[in-house]
C-alpha cells in the first residue's frame, strides 16, 4: 500500500469531523439567531445571567429574594436612559454594536493595570492575603452587555467573546435602539436579587421607573459596573462624586 493510500482513510475522517464541527457551529449561530428574533415581539422573561443567579441564591441561601417588573420604555424616566448611556455607552445611539477604539483602550488600561499589580510593593512589603484585587475596565458597549447576559455565562475566553461579537451584531441587526435599550434596562442587575428599572427605582427610592429624577438615576447608572458592591453604600460619597459627573454629561448624549 501507498503512503498516500495510507493518509487517505485518516484524511478522510478528519475532514467528515471538520465539517461536522462546521455544521454544528452554523446550527448554533442559527438558534441564536432565531432567539434574537422572537426579541422583536416578545418581552424575554429571564437572561442567562439572572438564571446563574438564581441558582446561587438558592443554594447558597436557600431562599429566592427577586425583584423584577417589566416596563415599556415609555414607562422608564428619560433621565434614566440618558444617564445609563451617559455612564455606560455614551455612542449607542450612533455605533453599529462594538466600539472597537473603547475596547483597544480598555485593553491597554488593563495591561497597565495588572503590570502595577505584579510589581513589588515600594516598601517591600508583600501584599495583603485578600487584598482586592486591581479593578479591571471593560470595553464592552450596552448591545454587548445585553448579548453576554441575554445568552452566555460570565466565563472569559476568546471564544466566548467572539460569540457575544456575533450576537451583538444580530442583535443590532434584527432590534432597533429603543428595543436595545428596553431589555437591558428590564434586566440589567441592580443589586443582589434586584433587576430592572422598575425593581431598582422602588428598591433604592420608592418610587416608579417613570417617576426618577436626573440625580436618582445617575446614581443608579453609577452602580451597574459592580451593583452588588455599591448596593451596600448607595449613599457614599464615591457614588455621589461619580452621579454628580454622570448628571453634568448626560445632556451631551444622545438617546434614541
Amino acid at each position: 500500500m501507498s503512503a498516500r493510500a495510507r493518509w487517505r482513510a485518516p484524511l478522510r475522517a478528519l475532514g467528515r469531523v471538520a465539517a461536522l464541527a462546521g455544521l454544528c457551529l452554523v446550527a448554533l449561530q442559527l438558534a441564536f439567531l432565531a432567539r434574537v428574533a422572537l426579541l422583536v415581539v416578545t418581552d424575554p422573561h429571564s437572561t442567562s445571567f439572572q438564571r446563574s443567579e438564581a441558582w446561587r441564591l438558592l443554594t447558597e441561601k436557600g431562599r429566592l429574594p427577586w425583584r423584577q417588573q417589566w416596563v415599556d420604555y415609555d414607562r422608564i424616566s428619560p433621565h434614566l436612559k440618558r444617564a445609563v448611556v451617559a455612564a455606560e455607552d455614551s455612542g449607542f445611539a450612533d455605533h453599529s454594536g462594538v466600539e472597537w477604539d473603547a475596547i483597544e483602550r480598555a485593553w491597554e488600561s488593563n495591561l497597565r493595570t495588572e503590570a502595577q499589580a505584579a510589581q513589588p510593593h515600594p516598601s517591600g512589603v508583600a501584599t495583603k492575603a485578600g487584598a482586592r484585587a486591581p479593578r479591571l475596565v471593560g470595553g464592552s458597549t450596552i448591545t454587548q452587555q445585553l448579548a453576554k447576559n441575554l445568552f452566555l455565562s460570565g466565563e472569559r475566553s476568546v471564544l466566548r467573546k467572539g460569540q457575544e461579537f456575533l450576537i451583538t451584531l444580530m442583535l443590532e441587526a434584527l432590534l432597533d435602539k429603543p428595543r436595545i435599550l428596553e431589555i437591558y434596562l428590564n434586566h440589567v442587575e441592580w443589586g443582589e436579587g434586584v433587576f430592572g428599572a422598575q425593581a431598582a427605582a422602588q428598591h433604592y427610592f420608592r418610587t416608579d421607573a417613570a417617576q426618577l429624577g436626573p440625580m436618582a438615576s445617575a446614581r443608579l447608572a453609577v452602580m451597574l459596573p459592580a451593583p452588588k458592591r455599591f448596593e451596600k453604600r448607595p449613599n457614599s460619597a464615591y457614588i455621589a462624586g461619580r452621579a454628580a459627573a454622570v448628571a453634568a454629561g448626560m445632556g451631551a448624549v444622545e438617546v434614541p
